[in-house]
């Protein structure tokens, strides 16, 4: 059901639109009319309405032919909502040179993510090609407490003591994980970095004791880049 907002503020239409957005899920990248409302619980001249202003807007178009659509598809436009967030922060470009290097020397893939309320959201990420593998993009989100970033972002005691978090096979079968957090300027943990293996390969022995050491230099070091970058002076253009 579309969500609805409690203050005077909340504009109802916006919310509406981005339940439309998100109503296109892995699956179903076509739906047609009737599917938008029955996922969204709009009426169907409202949820019409939205995908004809969509199209007009560029972020969605009509599938199987402009005169007689058979129904309606998210265009790449949609991806600028994301990576508007992901580019606002800077940590994609501060973490990216920092992650290469630790995906070289482990040949283990690695990700970034953020908490989002229960869940973990990832926004950078650098991998190799595994027999076995998360299927794993920017924007993918996973309950935040079967994976060792999640655990790291929810800081349970014990992993605030030691400062990283492991998962064995927690998230999905065969999948290891080592993580660690991430700090800006302040010491705040803003997100956490981790280093994937597949459990057929690499042992828990191997993995805290060779890739845990590489993967805590590397979130100190883009840490500490993050931190740099807050610190310059921020220059802002005069108006005209």
């Amino acid at each position: 059901m579309p969500r609805e907002g409690t203050g005077p503020d909340f504009i109802e239409a916006l919310a509406r639109g981005l339940e439309v957005i998100t109503a296109f899920r892995p699956g179903r990248p076509v739906m047609t009319l009737a599917d938008v409302a029955s996922a969204t619980g709009l009426a169907r001249p409202t949820a019409r309405r939205i995908l004809l202003t969509l199209t007009e807007l560029g972020y969605v178009r009509p599938a199987g032919g402009a005169v007689a659509p058979a129904g309606f598809a998210l265009t790449p436009r949609v991806l600028e909502l994301g990576m508007a967030y992901v580019q606002s922060t800077g940590l994609w470009d501060i973490a990216r040179p920092h992650l290469e290097r630790l995906v070289a020397r482990t040949n283990e893939s690695s990700s970034i993510a953020q908490l989002d309320g229960s869940d973990v959201v990832y926004v950078a990420r650098v991998s190799v090609p595994k027999i076995v593998t998360l299927a794993v993009d920017i924007g993918t989100k996973f309950p935040a407490l079967p994976t060792s970033l999640g655990k790291v972002l929810l800081a349970a005691l014990s992993t605030r003591a030691r400062g990283w978090a492991l998962t064995d096979e927690q998230l999905a079968p065969g999948i290891r994980s080592v993580a660690a957090p991430l700090r800006d300027g302040t010491g705040r943990v803003i997100a956490a970095v981790n280093v994937n293996a597949h459990a057929a390969e690499t042992s828990v022995d191997r993995l805290v004791r060779e890739y845990l050491p590489l993967l805590l230099t590397t979130a100190g070091e883009i840490s500490a880049d993050f931190a740099r970058r807050d610190a310059l002076p921020h220059v802002r253009a005069p108006a005209s």
